[in-house]
């Protein structure tokens, strides 16, 4: 009867929290409760963070089997397979599915009409991925490798799916930190960004208003996708799963002919596989693979690269702002990274802060979505060099 009772202690998860390492699983569940808390009461990124987060908590509840990874020698090459449910959803990260189909839907609810009007913005995304780089460099002084700090730096981007198509193929044991490293700081944008702001502009530089954008012609907005997919596909290859998706996407939303397809993609799809992503990358972070040092300095120099972007991105606005003779508000340059629509946001309401009849938004969105297509390439120059 002992031994029976014994071996139904042994089958259940309850056993695991006693072994050596259990004090992990624990701790992940505990902070996997902290997401879905994020997520469900105040709101940060709720999307992604409560399958995240749930994922989260059915991986570390041990002997579930919901994440299985296998590691077999095959032919003398080390090959890893992966069962259970939630490794099965996790092939759609692993072959690079899910992230770029985030794309499609993405481009199906974007608008570059503010890019179009003001084509210099374009510069200020550029100068936004400058802390992709320099964090790239001191990921290496720190001792990771180059694949994974390509992976790490692409954080400064602040666009997730990115983040993660990249670490899946050039760091797939960093996935499950650099994912939550690049969405934590994205849903704490309006905490991250408006102190660097503020470090950086001076209080007439806030206040400066900028002349109203054009109207873009319809056959613009057509043509856009279509010459930024050749132009980009030409010189980077590697970013056409992004790039492309991202711009099919838009070419669906702007022919204005297929109305069901533009709703699908922006809305059924994108949401469809947000879930889908968020399982997978909670099903990578159990507690005896998650929990270690490097996913510390991973979720530091995530924070490191996220306020560089930032910062680079308003002092590239400061210089067109001087080059311009006070023209442009330098805060838009703020907007650079990929976190849409939430950066162009707190450039707006900084602006606001200064002078309520200060409308920035549609100025930001410029660079914001700018730097949607900078990061999409940075991350396929990344590709180009380390995969």
């Amino acid at each position: 009867m002992w031994e029976a009772l014994l071996d139904f202690f042994e089958s259940t998860g309850l056993y695991y929290f006693f072994e050596p390492d259990g004090w992990k699983f624990f701790i992940m569940i505990v902070l996997s409760l902290v997401l879905l808390y994020l997520a469900v009461f105040k709101k940060f990124e709720p999307y992604l963070l409560i399958p995240i987060g749930f994922a989260m908590l059915l991986v570390n509840i041990p002997n579930t089997g919901m994440f299985v990874e296998t590691i077999k020698m095959v032919d003398g090459v080390e090959t890893t397979t992966y069962s259970g449910l939630l490794g099965y959803l996790y092939y759609g990260v692993k072959l690079g599915i899910y992230p770029p189909l985030i794309f499609l839907g993405i481009g199906a609810t974007t608008d570059f009409g503010p890019l179009i009007a003001n084509p210099k913005s374009m510069l200020l995304g550029a100068a936004a991925q400058i802390g992709i780089f320099l964090t790239f460099i001191g990921a290496i002084v720190l001792g990771f490798n180059g694949a994974e700090s390509a992976s790490i730096g692409i954080i400064g981007g602040a666009d997730g799916p990115t983040s993660i198509l990249l670490a899946s193929r050039l760091a797939p044991h960093l996935l499950g930190a650099i994912s939550l490293a690049a969405y934590s700081y994205m849903a704490l944008v309006p905490i991250i960004q408006p102190p660097i702001i503020r470090l950086l502009t001076t209080k007439k530089e806030r206040a400066i208003k900028m002349e109203q954008l054009r109207v873009v012609n319809p056959n613009e907005k057509i043509l856009f996708p279509i010459v930024v997919t050749v132009l980009c596909l030409t010189f980077i290859p590697s970013s056409a799963p992004i790039i492309g998706m991202l711009m099919l996407g838009n070419l669906i939303k702007e022919s204005n002919i297929v109305p069901g397809l533009t709703k699908m993609a922006g809305d059924s799809l994108l949401y469809i596989i947000t879930i889908l992503l968020g399982l997978s990358i909670g099903a990578t972070t159990m507690g005896t693979s998650f929990l270690r040092v490097e996913t510390l300095m991973i979720i530091g120099l995530g924070l490191f690269a996220f306020a560089l972007a930032t910062a680079s991105g308003v002092l590239g606005g400061k210089i067109m702002c001087k080059l311009t003779n006070g023209k442009v508000n330098p805060m838009i340059g703020a907007a650079g990274v990929s976190a849409v629509p939430m950066a162009a946001r707190v450039v707006h309401i900084e602006g606001q802060k200064e002078d309520p009849t200060n409308f920035l938004l549609m100025h930001a969105m410029g660079p914001n979505v700018a730097g949607v297509i900078g990061s999409a390439i940075a991350a396929g120059l990344l590709l180009m060099f380390f995969a």
